[in-house]
């Protein structure tokens, strides 16, 4: 009776720490992805509706923010895959795979992105005889298939299912219940330890994930220093023209912007990447002091972390007004159409009919 007792205890407990942690996670990640998931459909609209944006550097991008947009969609179940659930073998290596494949690809269309527009400044000339403008169909594959086959290396025999060390996470024993959520069956017990090795983790982060941040940091950083020496060839020629050696209000424009431009960079990588990094090595410290259960800062920073970088297209594609214009044109005319249902309309006198249709026209163009 007692020992019935206790175990009662116990699994309610389990199931009620499980149903806290769900929805501690579906509390921070609904906004982040609700706010992804819109800002992406507005830049995919602005790149669709002109067609001055259709070509390849802007495919490429299109190519981004559909990752971004399934990465938003994905958000919630990525730190759900730290939960221990009752899953079968086929629905527990879907919900770790699939959110693994799109984070994943994200990551590799955001450096062929950065890739591609380090290119287009540090060799303009041979800009347009790149091989991704040439066979923009191969730079499509290459930038999604190798993601999906990597994160499918578990479903083709590279996993712990079978193994031993799952008992890390989901272990029972003959005098207590499961001290996961899971049952004592085992063979339901879905964990992320199951399903990913130790050593599939140690590659995914050092061998993919932090190579192409650094990659990506350091081509920002050498765009931005040739950008720099590019404005001092700038305001040495401006000097020179204009036989001068006090800065102009030119010279200063230009390094204010530079500034700004520099600080934005700096912030952008503060909010957007360092989050992840920190959840990314908290993960690891967690994964090598092998704890029983996912504490709460470690979901907090699954959260913002992946969220943060998720939002780093979002930065890149809204400081585009090219991309946003066909949005504010819409809402634009959404507004004025909702004040026009309030003010009377023009009355039988024909030049003001006229004026009425000019000025939707010139509204509408």
């Amino acid at each position: 009776m007692g020992r019935s007792l206790l175990i009662s205890q116990v699994t309610d407990f389990n199931a009620h720490a499980l149903l806290s942690m769900e929805n501690l996670i579906y509390i921070i990640t609904v906004p982040l992805s609700t706010s992804i998931i819109l800002a992406n459909l507005v830049i995919i609209l602005g790149i669709s509706c002109n067609r001055q944006l259709h070509n390849t550097p802007n495919y490429f991008f299109l190519s981004l923010l559909v990752a971004d947009l399934c990465t938003g969609v994905a958000l919630p179940f990525i730190p759900l895959m730290g939960l221990n659930r009752e899953l079968s073998f086929a629905s527990c290596l879907v919900v770790h795979i699939f959110p693994n494949f799109l984070f994943l690809a994200f990551l590799s269309n955001l450096v062929m992105v950065h890739y591609e527009r380090y290119i287009c400044i540090v060799d303009p000339l041979h800009y347009n005889t790149l091989w991704m403008h040439r066979n923009f169909s191969l730079a499509l594959l290459i930038v999604w298939t190798p993601p999906l086959l990597f994160a499918s290396l578990p479903a083709f025999g590279w996993n712990n299912w079978s193994g031993p060390d799952w008992n890390n996470s989901c272990e029972s024993t003959q005098k207590l219940p499961p001290l996961s959520n899971c049952s004592a069956n085992l063979t339901s017990c879905c964990s992320y330890k199951r399903v990913f090795p130790n050593a599939f983790i140690y590659l995914e982060v050092y061998g993919l994930v932090l190579p192409a941040i650094l990659f990506i940091a350091g081509m920002t950083g050498r765009v931005l220093w040739i950008t720099r020496g590019q404005m001092k060839d700038i305001c040495r020629l401006h000097r020179s023209v204009e036989r001068g050696n006090q800065a102009s209000d030119q010279e200063q424009r230009l390094n204010l912007r530079y500034t700004r431009c520099v600080v934005a960079v700096s912030l952008t990588f503060l909010a957007c990447w360092v989050p992840y990094l920190i959840y990314m090595h908290v993960s690891i410290a967690f994964l090598i002091i092998d704890t029983k259960g996912r504490s709460i800062t470690n979901i907090v920073l699954s959260c913002t972390g992946i969220g943060s970088m998720a939002v780093v297209p979002m930065v890149l594609g809204l400081a585009n007004k090219q991309y946003t214009q066909p949005a504010f044109k819409l809402l634009r005319k959404f507004r004025d159409r909702r004040i026009r249902a309030f003010e009377p309309a023009p009355g039988g006198d024909s030049e003001a009919k006229i004026t009425w249709k000019k000025k939707e026209k010139a509204e509408d163009s």
